[in-house]
């Protein structure tokens, strides 16, 4: 069952992308790289993946911190790099959002993988819904503003940064573009329910990826939003793919390969258009 925060986990009834035998060993030995939607189809290999993340800590104000995954580029040394912020789903984050952050590294990027829940994670949908509700707002809109700031000073960074979520994550990834504007924004399926009034902090464009099967995060909320964005005076560009939400999540019943591949072709140029790198 999906709403506009998430899916339940099932399994996905459509055939996945696999490796080889001799792929697989050698993508864990960090000998290879492989495809992403291979690897994020299959849990040890995002794992894996994960695993070559640095966890990073930010302090907050009240004394509070928050936690997170930074990837950097292969060879960068001293070089520079744009920034992007990964926001997850509602289950927490988990091996396959660090799977991303990899990937994004591997295309050029300084990739951060945001921790909303204080590294708890659900694993199924009832204990995903009750950490999505259990998040205070306000946390969650400084910790994201802070890790921004964090990644603008980093000392590879080239001062660019752009945010990207799924699901509960997207509508995180915009929120987080009103509380500390950015270059770029990406949306997959998100609650993107906003005036135009609310969107005016806007300062880079806006990319969303919608399935025209999905129920909540619909064509008429879309609709509205690209009225509210036009009223603003802010740019975005929308794609619609046949398929449901979560369509881009291989470990979900409704994951599309082709849409998903897609969606993620477009996000990779949308990033280098506006970030450059």
């Amino acid at each position: 069952m999906c709403d506009q925060y998430g899916c339940g986990h099932q399994n996905s009834d459509k055939p996945l992308p696999t490796a080889s035998t001799e792929q697989r060993r050698a993508f864990l030995k960090g000998m290879a790289t492989l495809p992403l939607a291979v690897v994020l189809a299959d849990a040890g290999l995002a794992q894996a993946a994960g695993e070559r993340l640095e966890k990073v800590s930010l302090a907050l104000p009240g004394g509070q911190s928050a936690s997170a995954y930074l990837a950097l580029p292969p060879e960068l040394g001293e070089g520079k790099a744009p920034t992007v912020v990964l926001i997850h789903e509602w289950w927490g984050l988990n091996d396959q959002i660090k799977a991303v952050a990899a990937e994004l590294a591997e295309l050029g990027f300084i990739a951060l993988a945001v921790d909303l829940y204080g590294g708890k994670v659900g694993t199924t949908a009832q204990e995903a819904n009750a950490l999505r509700l259990a998040l205070d707002s306000e946390l969650a809109t400084q910790t994201l503003s802070g890790w921004i700031d964090w990644l603008r000073q980093h000392p590879n960074s080239t001062g660019k940064v752009a945010t990207l979520g799924w699901c509960f994550g997207g509508g995180w990834s915009l929120n987080a573009s009103l509380a500390t504007p950015v270059d770029a924004t990406v949306i997959y399926y998100g609650n993107v329910e906003k005036t135009a009034q609310e969107l005016e902090p806007l300062a880079g464009p806006v990319l969303g990826h919608f399935g025209t099967l999905d129920s909540n995060i619909n064509e008429a909320m879309v609709g509205g939003f690209e009225r509210a964005m036009a009223s603003a005076g802010k740019e975005l560009t929308v794609h619609w793919y046949t398929a449901d939400h979560a369509f881009a999540n291989p470990t979900g019943a409704r994951y599309d390969a082709d849409d998903a591949a897609l969606a993620w072709s477009r996000t990779v140029a949308f990033l280098h258009k506006t970030l450059g790198g």
